[in-house]
């Protein structure tokens, strides 16, 4: 089996608006972007606060995303247009129930020459606590160095 697969630069930003706070995150890190079929897989390593390192594993279709997290934090969040989903995410402090609800997904995948992005608009409620409007900015290109 042989898989396309494209070394990437990737650029996350994440928004949160906590009833007005709002908070940014901004990383940007080397990964790899695996293609098959209809289904791109990217996959990279971030290094947390704590300097501890944390695996991402995005993998992306046309009307689901999945965001797999393992290291220090693990979560498994699923993103699916007008639907409500739910995992755990686990953490050194405890776990937390998140309940996520999809608002619009959109994904312009990588083409030559061309950057590619996703966007998740979507709600989070943290143990049963108060929504959070929340979105992620995904940006990728080919890494040329």
């Amino acid at each position: 089996m042989n898989t396309p697969t494209t070394q990437v630069v990737i650029e996350l930003s994440t928004i949160i608006d906590d009833n007005g706070q709002m908070e940014y995150n901004k990383i940007q890190e080397t990964g790899f972007l695996y293609k098959k079929g209809n289904l791109d897989v990217l996959t990279f390593e971030e290094i947390a606060d704590d300097q501890t390192m944390i695996k991402n594993l995005i993998t992306i279709q046309s009307n689901r995303v999945n965001i797999k997290r393992s290291g220090n934090i693990s979560m498994n969040q699923q993103f699916q247009e007008k639907q409500t989903t739910e995992n755990v995410v686990k953490h050194p402090y405890g776990s937390i129930h998140m309940e996520t609800f999809t608002q619009s997904i959109s994904y312009h995948p990588l083409q030559k020459a061309k950057s590619g992005s996703l966007t998740i608009a979507y709600t989070v409620r943290l143990n049963g606590q108060e929504e959070r409007h929340q979105k992620i900015d995904l940006m990728m290109k080919e890494d040329m160095s």
